[in-house]
């Protein structure tokens, strides 16, 4: 009986080793594959271009079973402006490898003028794609184009404009700066995300507000919201083609300032995990899914870059972004 009890043991040890030798895989440098939710951070508020792109990706891992049958679970964090959010992600240490977030150079922006953080305080995982804005007006805004927008700003009416951060605000600065206006009369006022910029417009708040096709679409479709102007070097399509770019508008050089959507995860993320998100993420930039319902249909340009390709380009635009405006 001894005998018997003590092999059992034995088998039960052996077993129960290869059970903690197999947990154990991805630290010792196997393939990850998850095994319980994914927690994915948003630091912008639901309804905006970051939510969409954010739920869009969720959706086709779930479509597509990419992330074996477990559920990811958003979550908006839009304290300090995203940099809460933002850091809460950086310095996570427990179950990195489970953690993902929106990234894009919107958030890059107000991050390194704002706070320590850096895109080197992250694993970036991916770009999926390139953005371009465009002004709308609200149903109610005095103004039936952009031009009569110019003009009342010459003759000192004050102008609001409402949208969201980074991107936003800069592309806000280069069209100050072509058309010469003064931020005392074509004003800027900062929401936590697109979405809610463009409640304040559909409410009167603020005259125009800039968007991206993807927050704007629903309302456009409606009539709530009417494009005015197209933020890039050509007109856009569809239901958006009857925005004139600024060159057509007057004698000023378009304004454009593209905006990369990408996807991050924590600095203690491993490489097992940077490499399986990478490549999940690069079978959801190939679905249909994805490119006829967010990349058509928002009018975006497709860019899916994996990591060691999207670490390298972040790396230098953000370096590049640092030297012009003078951080350190």
């Amino acid at each position: 009986m001894k005998k018997r009890t003590l092999a059992a043991l034995l088998v039960g040890v052996m077993a129960f080793s290869m059970t903690v030798a197999g947990c154990g895989k991805e630290a010792d440098g196997g393939p990850f594959t998850p095994t319980k939710n994914i927690n994915w951070t948003v630091t912008s508020s639901a309804g905006g271009g970051s939510d969409i792109f954010t739920r869009m990706i969720a959706d086709v891992m779930k479509n597509e079973d990419l992330v074996n049958g477990q559920t990811v679970v958003v979550t908006n964090k839009t304290d300090g402006a995203g940099e809460v959010g933002r850091n809460e992600v950086a310095t996570l240490k427990k179950d990195a490898d489970y953690q993902l977030l929106t990234f894009n150079s919107g958030d890059l922006m107000p991050m390194v003028q704002n706070t320590k953080n850096r895109s080197s305080n992250f694993r970036i995982l991916a770009i999926m794609a390139v953005d371009k804005q465009l002004l709308f007006k609200g149903e109610n805004t005095s103004y039936d184009t952009f031009a009569d927008v110019i003009a009342a700003c010459q003759a000192g009416t004050k102008v609001v404009i409402g949208g969201s951060k980074g991107d936003d605000i800069a592309t806000y600065q280069a069209l100050l700066a072509e058309l010469g206006i003064g931020e005392d009369v074509l004003t800027y006022i900062t929401y936590d995300s697109t979405g809610d910029a463009i409640t304040a417009a559909l409410g009167g708040h603020v005259e125009l507000v800039i968007s991206k096709p993807a927050a704007a679409s629903e309302y456009v479709e409606a009539g709530s919201l009417i494009p005015v102007l197209a933020l890039a070097n050509e007109r856009y399509t569809g239901n958006l083609a009857d925005a004139p770019t600024l060159s057509e508008v007057g004698d000023y050089e378009n304004v454009e300032v593209p905006v990369w959507r990408g996807v991050a995860g924590p600095a203690s993320m491993s490489d097992e995990a940077v490499a399986y998100w990478s490549e999940v993420l690069g079978k959801v930039a190939e679905t249909s899914q994805w490119k006829e319902e967010y990349i058509e249909a928002n009018k975006l340009i497709a860019e899916y870059k994996d990591s060691a390709a999207a670490t390298t380009y972040v790396t230098q635009y953000e370096a590049d972004y640092m030297k012009a405006n003078g951080i350190q």
